[in-house]
């Protein structure tokens, strides 16, 4: 059974207050009007912890409907003490998977590399739990969350954004003005266009050199196969990484069933450049991965369709604000992020707890623009590490076969030889720092999921806060 540490209810300085709460706070807030445009993990959260600070949120979200792919999603516990404490504590014990372990292998031999120890010790490190959810549950308790707190316009597609006037602009002629804009539209952002100022000099350094097929498997048909069956027995996060590719495997819920969820990773030979999922040709997919090891056959032998969609990178992006200081970006939009250390919604949701602690604080519109670069400062530099460790991941898990994958493999089985005698009390030496396997490094993973977005945003306001808006 998945049990989370006493996260639920605890408070960040006012912020859990209600918006009668934030009235008879002193001195008495400004409430202003937000739009957000899009509508996905870091847009529903934007919503809900603004409206949380008690202000009005309206929503644009071009889709007829909100709905998710099915496929899963890592909650890292960055992320995970956010969610609960925002009171998805029992939706999430009843929707997710916690990975005992993480495991790295060989791509052809299934060779065990790197073994770290999860479940409940990286609860007890962290503070919160690490844990695998179908994306379209999840998307679903961030919805029941913000849809008190915003007015939801679907099927309303966001054409253009005046940042002097703050005012959108939708494909049906419609304008609405606010007294901020914040776009989290992802990869395809119309709002980061209007940041940046021109499309083409941020898109010029995109990549889609690789892409992914995503897909699930049924666990019912695992089980059938003893070498597949222990997959599933023993719930873990499983990497298989070889030469220009790696596979990740975990079981996710879905309707109340466990299945497997599949990412597998490989050379974008297609040229695939839109930004969204397409049906996957299976013959490629089993092409992409000859050779590898029988339980990575016998698993693809098991999928009964793909998606696959391109993965993009390119640089940080230096500003997420306008210079109106009235229009700044969240999520995908701003700080896309290969898949590489699973970071790129626990980004997105921080970016939205930042955003709701800073203006919980507002007493004046004077303040918007203060409180907008103060959110870009607090975000722009974990956000960028977050961005080049992925990258770096991505590196690790692609070498060819040859002197710097020996050297890599042979740091791994030492560390996962250590973490062996320490589980046993013995004498051991920590050679986990700097180890290529991220999460077996001891003090990357403190830093990364040790994080607490909203207490970063009260100490930056406890220590710069009174200054804001000079």
């Amino acid at each position: 059974m998945v049990t989370f540490p006493a996260l639920e209810g605890q408070k960040i300085m006012g912020l859990n207050s209600s918006k009668a709460d934030v009235s008879a706070q002193s001195p008495k807030p400004q409430i202003l009007h937000f739009i957000i445009v899009g509508c996905g993990l870091g847009g529903l959260a934007a919503a809900y912890c603004l409206g949380r600070a008690g202000h009005a949120v309206t929503v644009f979200e071009s889709a007829p409907r909100i709905a998710d792919v099915g496929a899963g999603i890592q909650i890292s516990p960055n992320m995970s003490r956010l969610l609960i404490r925002w009171g998805l504590g029992d939706a999430l014990r009843a929707a997710s998977m916690r990975p005992e372990t993480v495991t790295l292998g060989r791509y052809d031999t299934g060779e065990r590399l790197s073994r770290t120890k999860w479940g409940a010790k990286a609860e007890s490190e962290h503070g919160a739990p690490y844990l695998h959810i179908h994306r379209a549950s999840l998307l679903e308790m961030l919805l029941s969350l913000a849809s008190p707190y915003m007015t939801l316009h679907l099927n309303s597609k966001v054409t253009s954004v005046n940042p002097d006037l703050r005012k959108v602009t939708l494909d049906s002629g419609a304008e609405f003005t606010a007294d901020a804009i914040l776009g989290a539209d992802g990869l395809k952002s119309v709002v980061r266009e209007v940041v940046v100022g021109s499309p083409i000099s941020f898109n010029k350094p995109m990549s889609a050199a690789d892409a992914a097929y995503r897909a699930i498997i049924p666990i019912s048909d695992m089980c059938r196969d003893p070498d597949l069956k222990s997959l599933v027995d023993h719930p873990e996060l499983t990497l298989w990484i070889g030469p220009e590719r790696h596979i990740v495997g975990y079981c996710i819920i879905h309707n109340g069933c466990r299945e497997y969820n599949l990412v597998m990773v490989h050379p974008n030979t297609s040229g695939l450049r839109e930004t969204y999922e397409l049906q996957g040709c299976m013959n490629d997919m089993l092409r992409n991965f000859v050779g590898w090891e029988p339980r990575i056959q016998k698993l693809l032998a098991l999928v009964p369709q793909t998606l696959v969609w391109p993965l993009f990178d390119f640089d940080p992006l230096q500003s997420w604000v306008h210079p109106s200081g009235r229009v700044g970006l969240l999520g995908d939009a701003c700080h896309p992020m290969l898949p590489c250390w699973a970071q790129g919604s626990a980004m997105a949701i921080e970016d939205a707890a930042v955003l709701g602690v800073l203006f919980s604080h507002i007493t004046s519109v004077t303040q918007i623009p203060s409180l907008l670069q103060a959110y870009q400062t607090i975000r722009h530099q974990r956000t960028t590490e977050t961005h080049l460790a992925s990258r770096m991941n991505k590196k690790i898990f692609h070498l060819p076969d040859g002197p710097e994958q020996e050297a890599r493999d042979l740091a791994m089985r030492l560390c996962m030889k250590d973490a062996q005698l320490e589980e046993r009390g013995e004498d051991f030496v920590d050679r986990s720092a700097g180890n290529p396997d991220a999460w077996a490094d001891r003090a990357k993973s403190r830093n990364q999921f040790g994080y607490d977005a909203e207490e970063a945003a009260e100490q930056w306001w406890r220590t710069l806060g009174c200054k804001c808006g000079d």
